[in-house]
């Protein structure tokens, strides 16, 4: 297959946000004495389901980025039966603790830095824009990576076709000649395959009809050093 620029989502496929989310939250478990009648679980559980809500409200409009920050953690306290004026105090620490946690997916480093030996490529994502520019100098994307680009600063979130234009201009090549490598369905699979990438969905599970959309899905890093031919490249 033959692609002249590759681009890799951040969160969930390159790093671990999932994990660094989970540690975060059991810290935030760990320090404040209001979640004793509640376990890690159930804190974990809740803010997700929040999250991933306020998340999808701001993307289409309806809240704007100070409502998502504020609601995420007010919503969660209010749904434990918790003490609701300590959202901002957790919200913070919880940032402060997420940051500790960032990793690597398993697999991922290597297999992205080799692929950057061979492609040009670049990182698209959604995501607080301060915060994925911490990712970006911590991993030393800003150095491996053409270009970075970040939804909120084109003003709007993936799958917005206008991310896409963005970051395909960024790219200075054809909408068909670019390799989209993501984990969310939604975002990057369906946004970027409607908009004319080619894509790679990094997953463990889906349904038939969701691989089909999908170019290739992979579950292992490995799988995708394979499809770009590189395995046996030397570097």
């Amino acid at each position: 297959m033959s692609y002249q620029y590759i681009y890799f989502d951040l969160d969930d496929t390159l790093l671990n946000h999932k994990a660094a989310e989970q540690a975060g939250l059991q810290d935030v478990h760990s320090n404040f004495a209001l979640f004793e009648e509640v376990t890690p679980s159930e804190l974990i559980d809740e803010y997700h389901e929040v999250n991933s809500e306020q998340w999808g409200l701001y993307s289409r409009g309806e809240v704007n980025r100070s409502e998502l920050q504020r609601n995420r953690f007010e919503k969660t306290l209010q749904n434990l039966q918790l003490d609701v004026a300590r959202y901002e105090e957790v919200g913070n620490y919880y940032m402060q603790c997420y940051r500790n946690h960032w990793q690597w997916v398993d697999g991922a480093k290597e297999v992205y830095l080799k692929i950057a030996e061979h492609y040009p490529v670049g990182i698209l994502t959604n995501g607080f824009a301060e915060t994925q520019r911490l990712k970006f100098e911590e991993f030393g994307l800003y150095e491996s990576a053409n270009h970075t680009v970040i939804s909120e600063d084109v003003g709007v979130l993936k799958p917005d076709p206008k991310v896409f234009d963005h970051a395909t201009q960024e790219a200075g090549v054809a909408k068909d000649d670019i390799l989209y490598v993501g984990d969310s369905f939604s975002s990057d699979i369906e946004g970027g395959s409607q908009y004319g990438w080619n894509t790679a969905w990094f997953t463990t599970n889906g349904e038939p009809e969701k691989h089909a959309k999908a170019d290739f899905a992979f579950k292992e890093f490995e799988q995708l050093e394979q499809l770009l031919e590189l395995s046996n490249t030397q570097s």
